[in-house]
């Protein structure tokens, strides 16, 4: 419902012609962010929503660690606190995917000591090999990651879905835009995960999304029942050439 509160408010920014790229970009939050919708408690209500109690409206707004990938992990901690967020979602550079149990159980315990959530982990890309699928899994439980965002053979969706149940973790299939030959739109993603299991769903990547010519308010809507992560983050462009780039101060 919070979600969905949230798509309204940027529905009516598009209606009022209030929405253009930098305005998306600033309702998320500044830089490249998640915003997970994960163990929401249900208990907020509309009348929370934007309130001082609840100035994220609901959403969880943290840091994806790929954003901090020239830093150590403490830096990345240190500087997520910093940018005055509560939640992150960990990439391999940070806690690398052949790192032992205890190196992991260590890392979450680093992030819960400095005030922080530990959302995740990823992009993590996933062959269709049971072994392989099996240490994605191994390595977000015992990091304490209650969602995998990933990138999955289309092969191996059956042997993910089968471990989502088995570990009862959640599933975000992140898509990459223009020349992502699995998962271009969010939508690809979502036409192959309707029908499975609640735990498989998606991440979608805003700028990918724009920079394939697909307006992210609309897709958003669309996938809002199995969206369980998205990545907030400015293009130059809404071409399949675009590029990343750092958002202007507003």
């Amino acid at each position: 419902m919070i979600f969905v509160t949230f798509c309204e408010r940027l529905v009516y920014m598009k209606n009022s012609n209030m929405l253009n790229r930098r305005d998306f970009v600033r309702t998320g939050l500044l830089g490249s962010l998640a915003l997970s919708m994960a163990n929401v408690p249900a208990g907020i209500t509309a009348a929370s929503i934007g309130s001082e109690r609840d100035p994220d409206h609901g959403l969880k707004l943290g840091l994806t660690s790929y954003t901090l990938r020239k830093f150590s992990l403490d830096q990345a901690i240190s500087m997520t606190r910093e940018a005055g967020l509560k939640y992150i979602s960990l990439k391999d550079m940070h806690l690398p995917l052949k790192s032992t149990p205890v190196e992991r159980r260590e890392a979450h315990k680093k992030v819960e000591a400095a005030g922080l959530v530990l959302m995740g982990g990823g992009v993590i890309y996933i062959k269709n090999n049971e072994d392989e699928i099996h240490d994605a899994f191994e390595y977000a439980k015992d990091a304490g990651m209650p969602t995998i965002i990933c990138s999955p053979d289309p092969e191996a969706l059956d042997g993910v879905e089968k471990a989502a149940k088995q570990y009862d973790l959640r599933i975000a299939i992140h898509n990459h835009g223009p020349g992502d030959k699995r998962y271009p739109s969010p939508l690809d993603v979502l036409h192959l995960v309707k029908d499975r299991d609640t735990r498989m769903g998606l991440c979608i990547d805003v700028g990918h999304t724009v920079r394939l010519g697909e307006e992210p308010v609309s897709v958003i809507e669309k996938c809002a029942g199995r969206l369980y992560d998205f990545h907030m983050k400015d293009v130059t462009s809404a071409t399949a050439n675009g590029k990343a780039i750092e958002v202007a101060k507003v």
